[in-house]
């Protein structure tokens, strides 16, 4: 049906409170913020009301109740205050009755309601339960331990993004609603779109993250695809992992985005945190039916808190807690764009094509994995080795992950001796190549890896000259400058025959 109205402002009139007498309150801030980004994403003006009269005395009466009929969404400011007025509980109760009057309380598995969490709240039990199983729209951050709401002055980046995503979210149900009420009356356009994109899992994470959650949802959902988890989630363990579980069957790619906090961690026996949780199942999924999944674990990420850091660690070293996965350690822009890759390879497959090796025309194959900031300090070492009749190739820096990662593979597959040069890398890059390098005799075919060493390169650290100094097999030392002589054991592992080079 048509609705004279797009949606309704509920909130508590305290919340829109003034900090000073000439400014305006959060919510007449808010109000104005959202009909702007609304009425772009509609391509019209958007039409917002809300209740500018009334204070705690006045009676609830039908000039609001007789509007909701006439109004296709209601959006919630949620504050402590809001959960205990009587006066916005009557108003959310009001609109889902007339909601279900007017097509339904939930239309395309999506809620009428949408909840804009101005500050943290405790618990939620005294709103419907439509209302409860709905993600909010989280409107503040933490600074010095204290909840701090998103402001267009103070945080124009954030509140812009927040206001941006919810009107984003709040136009595409509209669109479903004006579609017509029923699933026949739908464009063909609509229909083939939801059969054509698939269905990601993007998992919870900890806080320091949520930001960068939101932006790769958002341009997952900008793509056209079908983000989960959609909902509120079980706070009780074993609810929640069902919940999980049930997910994931319906994705086709997980994402995890881990960073320095252990995160939230549902009501159960394990105390593992959502991530460590969400990480585990998507690996199982991946074992049994071929889950694709990308972990981004940015560089020198470390965590104070020691479980949290015990998790980094085994994503860094651990096979199981690595199944699956593309391991990402760089910038957000280029997860994003290994995400949207991998997603049309999942929509287009193509028969994977893996880079072959160099042509060495029978010369010996050195792989020199090294992070791309090291690619400049490496040349005087390659020039030693294409001086001694070897070829040097050193890992793909460009393209999508899938494809890095496959390049990758396959020269630890071919190569006839690895260097590990530990330079730029910090002491996680090094496990977790550490950690392939134990894992490679079992793709190498019984082929036999002539020498594998570890070249120290500047800048000096405190992990390297412990290498040093408990004399470990197999160190080249270049940490001051790059020396032929160091290079002696090497070419013998290389010529094991005494030939020479």
């Amino acid at each position: 049906m048509k609705f004279e109205k797009h949606l309704f402002i509920s909130f508590a009139h305290i919340d829109n409170k003034a900090l000073t007498p000439d400014e305006n309150g959060w919510i007449t801030r808010f109000h104005s913020s959202l009909e702007s980004f609304l009425s772009m994403r509609l391509g019209g003006e958007a039409a917002i009301w809300r209740s500018n009269k009334l204070q705690g005395n006045d009676i609830f009466g039908d000039e609001i109740v007789d509007q909701f009929p006439k109004t296709a969404l209601l959006v919630s400011v949620l504050s402590p205050h809001y959960l205990k007025s009587e006066w916005c509980a009557k108003e959310v109760n009001a609109f889902c009755e007339a909601a279900e009057q007017t097509g339904g309380i939930v239309v395309e598995n999506k809620a009428r309601i949408f909840k804009v969490i101005k500050s943290p709240v405790k618990e939620q039990d005294a709103l419907p339960s439509v209302m409860k199983d709905t993600l909010g729209y989280e409107f503040f951050t933490y600074q010095d331990g204290a909840p701090l709401e998103l402001d267009p002055q103070e945080n124009p980046q954030d509140y812009r993004r927040k206001v941006s995503k919810l009107a984003w979210d709040i136009s595409q149900l509209l669109e479903d609603l004006n579609a017509g009420s029923s699933q026949d009356e739908r464009s063909f356009e609509d229909q083939t779109s939801d059969d054509a994109k698939l269905t990601v899992y993007l998992a919870a994470c900890s806080y320091d993250r949520k930001k960068d959650r939101e932006i790769v949802e958002g341009e997952l959902r900008q793509h056209g695809y079908k983000v989960l988890p959609d909902r509120q989630m079980p706070g009780e363990e074993l609810e929640y992992i069902e919940s999980v579980k049930s997910l994931l069957e319906r994705c086709k790619l997980s994402i995890h985005l881990v960073g320095n906090s252990y995160g939230g961690v549902p009501d159960g026996p394990s105390l593992k945190s959502e991530s460590i949780l969400q990480n585990e199942l998507a690996a199982e999924r991946s074992k049994s039916d071929g889950l694709q999944r990308i972990i981004w674990l940015p560089e020198g990420t470390i965590s104070e808190q020691e479980q949290q850091q015990t998790f980094i660690d085994a994503l860094h070293q651990d096979a199981e807690a690595q199944f699956g996965a593309d391991l990402i350690t760089r910038e957000l822009e280029y997860l994003k764009t290994s995400i949207l890759s991998t997603l049309k390879k999942l929509e287009q497959p193509e028969p994977a094509q893996p880079e072959p090796a160099a042509d060495t025309d029978g010369a010996k194959l050195v792989y020199l994995i090294c992070t791309e900031r090291d690619r400049k300090a490496t040349v005087p070492f390659r020039k030693f080795c294409r001086d001694k009749g070897l070829e040097v190739v050193i890992p793909a820096f460009e393209g999508d992950a899938k494809t890095v990662r496959q390049a990758h593979r396959q020269l630890m597959t071919d190569c006839d001796a690895i260097i590990l040069f530990y330079g730029e890398g910090d002491e996680g890059w090094k496990r977790t190549i550490d950690s392939e390098l134990k894992k490679m005799p079992g793709y190498r075919g019984g082929k036999t890896l002539l020498a594998s060493f570890t070249y120290l390169a500047s800048p000096k650290t405190a992990d390297k000259e412990d290498l040093i100094d408990m004399e470990e097999p197999n160190l080249i030392t270049g940490l001051d400058e790059f020396s032929e002589a160091n290079m002696a054991e090497f070419l013998q592992a290389m010529n094991p025959n005494g030939a020479t080079t």
